[in-house]
């Protein structure tokens, strides 16, 4: 029998994840200086692109990025031991709920009050944004499409919309991805069960195939924003089910092949770096296009991460709170709480590149994800090892993949 859904379960903070914010802040810095110093790269990467009709769907420098962002996570998986979370169901009960039934409602609530009424004035009341016409839609100029206006840019059909939308379109793609990476550090750190962490990160990873494209379409649509089935589907298909098909074939080849020792020690120690490298890349991309947002309106950060912070924390009690309700055990409530509150920022760039734009401020705001992730996510880790002792004993229930959780330490 195997031991774990995952292999090599991390062994706290590495040196990028540990200044990730750090590293964001640099690379959010460097975008700038890319932007106003030669504005034609970044242009002329993002022209690189898969193109239907004469619409540039895929950016292909970008899709690269993001491929390299979750193939690591998606290679460490072992889906065939997901079907042994049904030993503990109430921990994986309530991580699904807090997930998928609560989590996204609660961003999308929180976002469009903070962005759509009190910092509205802030962001600018009249301030536009520029996104991609939904895949396959060929509407004429002047048509109204929900919030947008068709108009014409650079030869290019593009929806005009208010800004503040296009920032709630990323706080939505960020509120519908549960963390499937960052998590299993998370959980480490609060010393809690990482058999159950893991196997939740493969249930997330499964579940998001159905449920992210079918929760972003309906928010989205209700808050009158491009619904771009098509290329949310597409979206999920090459930032989800092909690193997730890809690190499946992977790993059974090399196990196959090496061994499990080996495809352990050896073939993951080189894919630790690939993942935030190709994060930090992308981000160079993307705030080359949004450097004169953030020179004009500086707080422009800060407008969006508000609502996020205020997200996080909330989604985190309530699933903590939840957690002693249903009297599990501390090493099981601890990463419950957090695989909630943490995001899937990779999963919500790419998606926000893809439907809007890598110019978007929907791109803009799922990358101030990343920024606040790391700090926000540490202090509710001091928090859950501080608390530990309102929560009863591991011994009292019975722990999924105990074994696992016993052989990563």
């Amino acid at each position: 029998m195997k031991e774990s859904c995952i292999t090599k379960q991390p062994k706290g903070l590495t040196f990028f994840e540990t200044y990730l914010s750090a590293w964001v802040i640099l690379c959010i810095a460097a975008g700038i200086v890319l932007g106003k110093l030669a504005p034609g790269v970044a242009t002329f990467l993002d022209g690189l692109a898969m193109n239907v009709g004469e619409a540039p769907v895929v950016s292909i420098p970008i899709a690269i990025c993001l491929f390299f962002m979750m193939y690591p996570i998606m290679v460490k998986i072992d889906f065939a031991e997901v079907l042994k979370a049904g030993r503990n169901a109430k921990p994986v009960g309530l991580t699904l709920f807090v997930n998928w039934a609560i989590k996204p409602f609660t961003m999308y609530a929180i976002a469009i009050f903070f962005l759509g009424v009190l910092f509205r004035n802030f962001i600018g009341a009249d301030a536009i944004d520029y996104v991609k016409m939904p895949f396959g839609l060929d509407l004429p100029l002047g048509e109204r499409y929900g919030a947008g206006t068709v108009v014409l840019i650079e030869g290019v059909k593009m929806l005009q919309v208010p800004l503040w939308r296009s920032y709630l379109a990323g706080c939505i793609l960020l509120g519908i991805a549960p963390c499937t990476a960052m998590v299993l550090v998370w959980g480490y750190l609060a010393r809690g069960n990482d058999g159950h962490t893991l196997v939740m990160v493969a249930i997330n990873s499964l579940t998001m195939l159905v449920l992210y494209g079918i929760l972003g379409g309906f928010l989205l649509g209700v808050g009158r924003l491009p619904v771009p089935w098509q290329a949310l589907l597409l979206s999920i298909g090459i930032y989800v089910a092909l690193p997730l098909a890809a690190g499946y074939v992977t790993r059974r080849g090399i196990v196959s092949v090496k061994g499990e020792d080996w495809f352990r020690e050896k073939f993951l120690h080189i894919l630790t770096p690939i993942t935030i490298v190709a994060l930090l890349v992308t981000l160079v991309l993307l705030f080359s296009f949004k450097g004169d947002v953030i020179l004009s309106n500086p707080l422009t950060i800060l407008w969006i991460a508000i609502p996020l912070f205020i997200q996080t924390n909330l989604i985190f009690a309530l699933g903590y709170s939840l957690a002693r309700v249903l009297r599990l055990s501390y090493e099981d409530a601890a990463p419950s709480a957090m695989i909630g509150a943490s995001n899937h920022f990779e999963v919500a760039i790419a998606t926000a590149t893809m439907l809007f734009g890598l110019y978007s401020g929907a791109a803009l705001a799922t990358v101030v994800g990343v920024l606040i992730e790391v700090p926000v996510m540490l202090m509710l880790v001091k928090i859950c090892l501080r608390t530990k002792g309102r929560f009863k004993a591991a011994g009292t229930t019975t722990s999924l993949s105990a074994a696992a959780a016993g052989s990563s330490r």
